[in-house]
């Protein structure tokens, strides 16, 4: 059977917690060929981003196309992308050339408050972007910046994803971690139902890199084939063990444990 490929176009994370690195991972944990497009160096661990360098859009777009035109997609992730020039050069590649699903992670502000989306390029972002993407998965700052409203309850994530839709997506997970609460339950509104996705809350000091894990696990399991909300409910309960499983390194918030299921188990490095 012919392997199975996903390309993640995001910024490079130094640490290995999140971005390219944890990409990279999770294709790899899932059993799928995993190529990248790097969008912008980062210098950043545990404790916070130091600096951002983006790339260029030309040589954003150009690895994109050499990616599509030789090893294909079956799907494709897209994450930290910084600005306006960098969207329209994905973006025009996606629309010219065959690739699966793909998969938006609208990243805005970093852990530690660093932009890494240019406030001039969210515009871009939803008008070239969110057509293209089968799934869009904000969190809830996020979802709010982008459509325009406070979240504080579930009926105010229904609201905010009905927004989302209205902005071009196709469906929009809306992760509702940052509600707080005993649980940790995420929306997926796919434009026909809504999919409620519950979880116990965890307190695990070792979440860098969540965001990144979970897009990246969807878009696996969307090239492997899954429909849009067993993908999304296995990402989730991917998600979970690995942070369970976090591992410990570094002084401050460390990184997910992706080869949970592969080694280590639940004290994989847990603390």
């Amino acid at each position: 059977m012919k392997l199975k490929c996903c390309v993640t176009v995001a910024g490079s994370d130094s640490g290995g917690g999140a971005g390219i690195q944890a990409d990279l991972k999770v294709f790899s944990a899932f059993g799928v060929y995993g190529a990248s497009v790097v969008t912008a160096v980062t210098a950043q661990n545990t404790l916070g981003v130091r600096a951002v360098e983006e790339v260029s859009p030309g040589m954003v777009g150009a690895q994109l196309r050499a990616v599509l035109e030789d090893l294909g997609a079956d799907a494709v992730k897209v994450g930290m992308v910084s600005s306006a020039g960098a969207i329209e050069a994905i973006a025009s590649a996606l629309e010219s050339l065959s690739h699966g699903p793909v998969v938006l992670d609208p990243l805005m502000v970093s852990k530690n408050g660093v932009r890494l989306l240019r406030e001039e390029a969210q515009s871009a972002l939803v008008g070239r972007l969110f057509p293209l993407a089968r799934l869009v998965t904000p969190n809830v700052p996020e979802a709010e910046c982008l459509a325009g409203m406070r979240i504080a309850s579930r009926e105010d994530m229904v609201c905010a994803s009905e927004a989302l839709l209205g902005l071009g997506a196709q469906a929009v997970l809306v992760k509702g971690g940052h509600l707080g609460g005993e649980s940790s339950d995420d929306l997926l509104n796919d434009g026909g139902r809504l999919h409620w996705l519950s979880g116990e809350r965890l307190e695990a000091r070792h979440t860098h890199g969540t965001g990144c894990t979970l897009s990246s696990a969807i878009a696996a399991q969307l090239a492997l084939g899954m429909p849009l909300p067993v993908a999304c409910a296995s990402a989730k309960a991917y998600v979970r063990r690995a942070m369970s499983s976090g591992l410990s390194l570094g002084g401050g918030c460390g990184p997910l444990h992706h080869f949970v299921d592969w080694y280590g188990g639940k004290n994989g490095g847990a603390d």
